[in-house]
């Protein structure tokens, strides 16, 4: 039996209210991004015997799929319900969960981590049919303190960019392509790590061959059994969306990748982590580094993608401010028209927190200011409530 394993992710996500514009603006691709979602348990159910696949959807991205104004645009496209329910009935993808709005933890109030960790966790739950034992923080964006956190939403383990990983005393290099044990305040939770190198081929374009002879160089000198973890998007870049599916991820890689495994002819074993975990606990302790990671021309040590500029530490300050002002109004109690108002306010607050409004900076920082904008109004109407019935002295 191979020694080697292998857990292939992807990341599916799309920001609040993007399906309905694409569809509106750019019909092809809009066309391109929902036949990503359509494929993925099209080619888990084609190759059901061998492959083992882990698929995590925001939860505004879940709520956009089952939005009948949506389903209905994309109807000549795909039949979305029918979509979600293939992955109900996938048995060979394991679900996994993100925050619901996608937002990048290390950046925003810890007061909103359990909401986002909740109703993401809840929103997976509900498409899949089965709880999530999994974790991907968006955009990979991790620090120690998030542990107790994830642990408390109920999750077995979160997958962390591997070159963030070090060993929890020596602060030393660890081999990735193991599970570790990371902990925090008291909670612990297993960390896989995945492999970046491999990652970025899964992202831009690779094959089956060179894939066996790169893993097989990365672990001829490391301990067995080895896990090699590999994540990406599942809809960006060309590499995904290409509608010629011999030329695509699924039909140039995934597909032969899937034959050889399925003739004996790959030393590779996919493996789905959960099932990899229960025969293979961790044994060793990590610390995890403050970071994300790679994507454009940053190197994921820091989080100058979404906060390297002054407006983009503004908004993030924004985002801060009325948090915190939300959170008291909610702790001292509203009633009556206040609280409809306070619940807007909460769902615009978790919305605000998407890291799309941070990523493409001043394209789309405009779209975050106007929601801060309209939390101040909401939050106005709430504290102007409050002093309204609050009794005048005699």
């Amino acid at each position: 039996m191979s020694q080697v394993f292998h857990a292939l992710g992807l990341h599916m996500h799309q920001p609040p209210g993007n399906l309905r514009l694409l569809i509106d603006s750019n019909e092809w691709e809009a066309m391109q991004i929902v036949r990503c979602y359509e494929r993925v348990p099209r080619y888990a159910k084609r190759f059901a015997d061998v492959a083992r696949l882990h698929v995590g959807f925001s939860g505004i991205l879940i709520e956009q799929m089952r939005d009948p104004d949506v389903i209905d645009r994309y109807r000549r496209v795909v039949d979305l319900p029918a979509v979600l329910e293939s992955y109900r009935e996938a048995d060979n993808i394991e679900p996994i969960g993100m925050g619901y709005f996608h937002p990048l933890f290390p950046l925003i109030p810890r007061d909103d981590w359990d909401d986002q960790l909740r109703s993401g966790r809840q929103a997976i739950a509900e498409v899949f049919g089965r709880e999530p034992r999994g974790f991907w923080p968006p955009e990979m964006a991790f620090a120690m303190e998030m542990v107790p956190a994830v642990a408390r939403a109920g999750y077995e383990y979160i997958v962390v960019d591997g070159v963030h990983v070090r060993d929890a005393v020596t602060r030393g290099d660890v081999d990735i392509c193991q599970p570790y044990r990371a902990s925090h305040d008291g909670a612990s939770i297993t960390v896989i790590p995945r492999d970046r190198d491999l990652s970025n081929a899964q992202e831009s374009g690779l094959d089956a061959e060179w894939f066996e002879r790169e893993v097989a160089r990365k672990t001829a000198a490391r301990p067995v059994p080895a896990l090699v973890t590999t994540w990406s998007d599942g809809e960006n870049g060309g590499w995904f969306r290409q509608t010629a599916e011999e030329a695509g991820f699924f039909g140039h890689y995934f597909a032969p990748f899937m034959e050889r495994v399925r003739d004996g002819r790959s030393a590779i074993r996919p493996v789905s982590i959960s099932d990899y975990l229960e025969s293979h606990a961790p044994a060793r302790d990590v610390h995890v580094q403050t970071g994300a990671w790679n994507v454009a021309q940053t190197s994921g040590h820091d989080f100058s993608q979404w906060a390297g500029t002054p407006a983009q530490r503004s908004a993030i300050a924004g985002v801060f401010a009325q948090s915190a002002r939300l959170h008291e109004l909610a702790n001292r109690g509203v009633s009556g028209p206040a609280s409809e108002s306070l619940a807007a306010a909460q769902r615009l607050l978790m919305e605000s927190e998407t890291s799309c409004y941070l990523f493409w900076g001043d394209a789309w920082l405009p779209q975050l200011q106007e929601k801060i904008r309209r939390i101040d109004q909401l939050l106005g109407r709430v504290e102007g409530a409050r002093d309204t019935a609050r009794p005048r002295p005699s």
